[in-house]
């Protein structure tokens, strides 16, 4: 890296705060160490557990504040009350210039709210939509959570193809992506209007994606597409918890389990949620990244790693690109159907 890159830090936010994000930042210090930090929380918690983190200590800046968004807060009620709390600040020091990315294992809907009115959303994007990664049977496919839009129309579902669409290729690397949208059938007379007005779209060419077609569950954890437009939280821990569940059950399931065991561990750490913490608000002006609330260390610095890939990859600059791209595309008179 040759520019310093900084990062806000909502030290408040999440279920083991401030010891889990301090700690995460220096994990993720160890493994950037040209990155510096912007801290915001209440000086009295953070700066005793920052003196036991001399290298953190010398890469953060703490500003204190009193406030904190609770895990119950109404997002509405958190956006109106405009208090300078520690996910408020965080974002502000985004939205103003003076860091390059924010993570925060804070309150979800109202780190959503709060960062679309500070950061705005990209020309082009009506509605944010949630990204993370998901293990696959080839390896790893980008999740689009639509948890926070219930109602999406079809230029909704395009743009958040084409959002994924670049994620895929910014974090994974991949230089043509697969896109898939879910549905409950294959077919192209499945579904909803929106769902196959949207496909309707994607299959005319008229942007970069590589439309794969519809898929359905099963597709998701094959890795039948690089990019999967739907919802999975919590999928794969879900599974490791039922398969060790399972081999406990009789006498006979446990000496299997002596057997398996050794597989099972691999298999722990290929799903381990903590490696695929890091949830990216894709739309918006400025990059904010949602650790969840619960995570540890190891799983917050993950979350850091996500927004630092995303500033040093110039994620926003290339969703800018792909934008223009598509609306000059669209803008091409497209011939008649026979």
């Amino acid at each position: 890296m040759s520019d310093t890159i900084t990062i806000a830090l909502d030290a408040m936010g999440g279920d083991r705060a401030p010891g889990i994000v301090l700690k995460g930042a220096e994990i993720a210090l160890q493994r950037h160490p040209e990155v510096r930090y912007l801290l915001f929380g209440a000086e009295g918690e953070v700066r005793p557990l920052l003196a036991k983190l001399p290298s953190l200590g010398e890469a953060a800046t703490l500003f204190h504040t009193s406030e904190i968004v609770s895990d119950d807060a109404k997002p509405s009620l958190a956006l109106r009350a405009g208090r300078p709390s520690s996910m408020k600040l965080s974002i502000d020091a985004v939205a103003d210039g003076r860091a390059d990315g924010v993570v925060s294992a804070g309150n979800t809907g109202a780190l959503m709210a709060m960062a679309k009115s500070a950061l705005r959303m990209l020309p082009g994007i009506d509605r944010p939509a949630i990204a993370s990664f998901f293990p696959t049977q080839r390896g790893e496919s980008v999740m689009l959570d639509l948890g926070a839009n219930i109602e999406c129309d079809a230029e909704n579902l395009v743009q958040f193809a084409l959002m994924g669409d670049v994620f895929a290729r910014t974090v994974l690397g991949l230089i043509e992506p697969t896109v898939g949208l879910l549905n409950v059938g294959a077919e192209d007379l499945k579904g909803n209007d929106a769902v196959r007005a949207a496909s309707a779209q994607l299959r005319l060419a008229v942007t970069p994606i590589q439309f794969y077609g519809f898929i359905e569950g099963d597709d998701i954890a094959a890795g039948t597409v690089d990019v999967a437009v739907k919802t999975a939280e919590g999928t794969a821990k879900l599974f490791t918890e039922f398969l060790e569940a399972a081999f406990h059950h009789s006498l006979s399931a446990r000496i299997g389990y002596l057997f398996a065991r050794g597989a099972l561990r691999k298999l722990r750490m290929r799903c381990d949620p903590r490696r695929y913490n890091g949830a990216m608000f894709l739309g918006l002006g400025g990059i904010a990244v949602k650790s969840h609330g619960s995570t540890d260390a190891f799983g917050f610095a993950n979350a850091i790693g996500v927004a630092i890939d995303m500033k040093v990859n110039g994620f926003l600059d290339k969703i800018r690109v792909e934008l223009e791209r598509l609306n000059e595309a669209r803008s091409v008179p497209q011939p008649a159907a026979l």
